[in-house]
């Protein structure tokens, strides 16, 4: 029917036109009717017709499940209330998610560690609407951490799922995602000793064995995308030779030998690396794989670059950004504006617009992010980040609430300038706290350190600050939700608690701080009096820590996401404060005395 109306030139679509994840939509007469004519120059193209239109005619929210977001009926009428259309493919052929840091989705039900299988489909659901194509999994593979370091392995005994794994993979690429996977040596799927990835010249076979058993033997034969990053290759860390090479050889040749793998058993397919962390340092020091890989420009974690390409070369370029970072994995970071200037200019200044991997963390939290680098990577000439906000805020809210909600969440972006988030302050109270008590700091997976009042020190003058801006976005959100009318639960949700998170923290913060400063001043000249002052503030700390943990359990309004918050299974990374440890400096003072 499609191809009859096109002979006919009543719809104008062909492979070409728009071309590759293109569609239109149509109004045409039809025998003595109107239709509506939704195509798509490919499936994908048609896929993003559909949603297109169920978006913006029927005014379902492709983030519906997370957002919750109610549904108004709409008329006969309301469905021909458009102008044809044509959608032209997005910018960036290539946008994909990466699924790392995902601790709180894949623990808050279910089995510890592995997504249920609703949140995942709905995740790969939304995705695929915001014009997602294609998916990094990575945790799901069993990254490292999961079974080996004590802090997760107190959590649970994880054991890798091989066969849900491959279930996961043939969802994503039946929805018309590719799936892309890190070639990292370290998974549980297939783990190889940690000692043989610091010398590529003693160990360059068995290196190629673990690859190639990846190939042959799991279900990564079903990759599309392969990735592969110029660093250690079990630990997420830089490179160091434990047998005298020189790291930028080690991986001329690394990438050379895993191409040629990737050739033999699928030819054609993509092959990425991903600049992360040092390795951009590599390419500007002379770092080249082979012509057919594209290169990844990766940002610092809060959608901005410490480095910048010297050259591209010739070779194809994108990016790796991020929706959300592990310094903020509790509370998101919105910046829409980061998204236009630094995304456009990257397309402009490097042609960076063939690939874009943009890491999600939980998902959850950073829906906004999200749909930020998918409207640019769709059309940057077209993206202008007040309008975003304005539009998105309005999906949901009424004015006044959007308003509102904006203003929270511009005071919640200036609160974690300079790479700060709920997480960093987690790593702050942990010094404060070992400060406050005489003891090492622990340091997930690595050795403690010394208490140092210096450490504490330089906190101080920041967290005043991010006090006053949190401070700032909690009373607009306040207000906003107050003023909602409709989708009240996920303002609250994703407006106001996020917020009321933040502030819990940063309070118990910066009243430890106080203590801290006094603590100081006893060191330099004893008194009872300071002494007391210190003690008089420990009631103080610990109401406030009860409250982070009341909000916490308490947490969405939604039944949904029931347990999301609790403590008890976050992300263990920089840890979590402890009525124990409260215990340990009142004691610690205590002894003073």
């Amino acid at each position: 029917m499609i191809a009859s109306l096109n002979k006919s030139k009543k719809i104008n679509i062909t492979a070409t036109n728009p071309g590759p994840r293109g569609g239109i939509w149509s109004k045409i007469n039809f025998q003595k009717k109107e239709i509506i004519v939704i195509a798509g120059s490919d499936v994908q193209g048609l896929q993003y017709a559909i949603y297109d239109y169920s978006k913006e005619i029927l005014d379902i929210d492709p983030l519906q499940y997370w957002t919750g977001k109610e549904i108004i009926p709409k008329t006969s009428i309301d469905l021909f209330d458009f102008t044809n259309r044509t959608i032209a493919p997005p910018i960036v052929p290539l946008l994909c998610y990466f699924e790392n840091d995902v601790d709180e989705l894949a623990n808050y039900r279910g089995d510890l560690l592995e997504y249920d299988w609703e949140s995942y489909t709905e995740m790969i659901n939304s995705l695929v609407r915001l014009r997602y194509n294609a998916i990094q999994i990575f945790d799901m593979l069993g990254r490292p951490e999961f079974f080996i370091r004590p802090e997760y392995k107190e959590l649970t005994d994880y054991k890798v799922n091989v066969a849900y794994v491959e279930k996961m993979i043939d969802y994503a690429q039946k929805k018309g995602m590719k799936v892309a996977i890190d070639f990292a040596l370290g998974y549980q799927i297939h783990p190889m000793s940690a000692d043989k990835a610091t010398c590529w010249k003693d160990y360059k076979e068995d290196w190629i064995t673990a690859w190639r058993y990846y190939l042959e033997k799991t279900p990564l034969r079903k990759t599309d995308i392969f990735i592969l990053r110029p660093r250690h290759q079990v630990w997420d860390w830089e490179y160091e030779s434990s047998c005298g090479e020189e790291k930028i050889a080690v991986f001329n040749e690394v990438y050379k030998a895993f191409g040629d793998l990737v050739d033999e058993n699928k030819p054609n397919a993509d092959k990425v690396l991903v600049c992360y962390s040092d390795g951009m340092e590599m390419w500007n020091d002379g770092f080249r794989p082979p012509k057919d890989w594209i290169v990844a420009w990766s940002d610092h974690g809060f959608g901005d670059f410490e480095h910048l390409p010297n050259t591209t070369d010739g070779y194809s370029f994108g990016t790796y950004m991020h929706a959300g970072y592990w310094l903020n994995h509790t509370v998101h970071n919105p910046y829409p504006e980061k998204v236009e200037t630094v995304m456009k200019d990257m397309f402009h200044t490097y042609d960076a617009d063939k690939f874009c991997l943009v890491n999600g963390q939980n998902f959850r939290p950073f829906l906004l992010n999200l749909e930020a680098y998918s409207e640019v990577c769709n059309n940057p000439d077209n993206f202008e980040a007040s309008s975003f906000y304005q539009e998105w805020t309005k999906r949901y809210f009424n004015d006044s609430s959007s308003q509102h909600a904006i203003a929270s969440m511009k005071s919640l972006h200036e609160a974690q300038k300079e790479r700060i988030g709920y997480v960093q302050h987690l790593w702050e109270i942990r010094e404060a706290i070992s400060y406050l008590s005489d003891s090492p700091i622990q340091r997930p997976g690595k050795s403690p350190v010394p208490h140092d009042y210096k450490r504490v020190e330089n906190d101080l003058e920041h967290v005043k600050v991010v006090e006053e801006l949190i401070d700032l976005s909690a009373q607009e959100a306040s207000k906003g939700l107050k003023a909602a009318t409709e989708n009240k639960v996920f303002y609250h949700d994703y407006i106001y608690l996020p917020t009321v998170l933040y502030q819990d923290l940063i309070r118990f913060e910066r009243t430890l701080h106080q203590m801290s400063v006094l603590k100081k001043q006893y060191e330099d000249a004893p008194t009872t009096t300071l002494l007391s002052e210190i003690k008089a503030l420990l009631p103080k700390a610990k109401l406030q820590l009860e409250q982070i943990y009341q909000n916490r359990k308490s947490g969405d309004k939604a039944i949904k996401w029931d347990n999301w918050y609790n403590p008890e299974i976050r992300r263990p990374n920089n840890g979590f404060p402890t009525f124990e440890m409260l215990e340990k400096i009142t004691s610690n003072l205590n002894s003073k005395s």
